[in-house]
């Protein structure tokens, strides 16, 4: 089988890239990250999405983003809330983490390097009001030059290095229905921004509210609600 890098947050999008990357018959490396993240449980997620779809192996990486502070993500800022899809739709949310997909892209293409992985997978959406930078189409066909140009892997290898972003052009409602055509269970996933101590997701944080959308797109009740016995909004 051929080997692929796939990045696994334990969120929605992630879990179904490796899903994706599992039914085009990858052997899946997954790879997470422990970055000093305030929804640290989405890590709990990832190892169960990582469990049910029998990746090859789960790596996750200490690296701390904290030490750099400033967003509310990796800080201490409180999280927006209650904001309209007009309002998540103005500029780059203060969600954003600077370079993080840059960051943990290139912790993936070492990994594929050792492994001999051509593939890296990667769950970045570029709709839905998400607004970050680094997920955009150009962001990834630029970081997949780079990453052919900068590794002995691209520049000696038959196939080079390809970054997929099987989600990029989807909505919330499209990647549930590609999720749950695989066979995938989202209750097993983890999207909340601020989630509480019970791990209970906010439902009014940007993310929770755009994986309601989705999820209401689709006419489906949201499996992690019913999991942690919350109604459905």
């Amino acid at each position: 089988m051929t080997k692929a890098v796939v990045l696994l947050s334990g969120g929605l999008d992630s879990a179904t890239a490796l899903a994706i990357a599992d039914a085009k018959g990858f052997e899946s490396y997954a790879l997470s990250f422990r970055y000093g993240q305030r929804h640290r449980i989405e890590l709990e997620s990832a190892v169960r999405v990582a469990q049910a779809l029998g990746v090859a192996e789960h790596l996750i990486l200490d690296i701390d983003l904290r030490r750099f502070g400033g967003p509310v993500l990796t800080g201490d800022l409180a999280v927006p809330k209650d904001r309209g899809l007009e309002q998540m739709g103005q500029g780059i949310p203060v969600t954003y983490v600077p370079a993080r997909n840059t960051v943990f892209l290139s912790f993936a293409l070492v990994w594929a390097e050792v492994l001999e992985a051509g593939d890296i997978f990667i769950g970045v959406n570029a709709l839905d009001y998400s607004g970050y930078p680094d997920c955009r189409p150009k962001y990834i066909t630029a970081y997949e030059r780079m990453a052919n140009l900068a590794t002995k892997l691209g520049t000696e290898g038959h196939r080079g290095i390809r970054i997929h972003a099987p989600l990029i052009r989807l909505t919330k409602a499209q990647i549930i229905r590609k999720g749950m055509a695989l066979g995938l269970d989202y209750g097993l996933t983890s999207s909340c921004y601020d989630p509480d101590a019970d791990a209970h997701p906010c439902r009014r944080c940007d993310a929770c509210r755009l994986r309601a959308k989705g999820f209401a797109e689709v006419g489906i009740a949201d499996p992690l609600l019913a999991g942690c016995g919350m109604p459905a909004p």
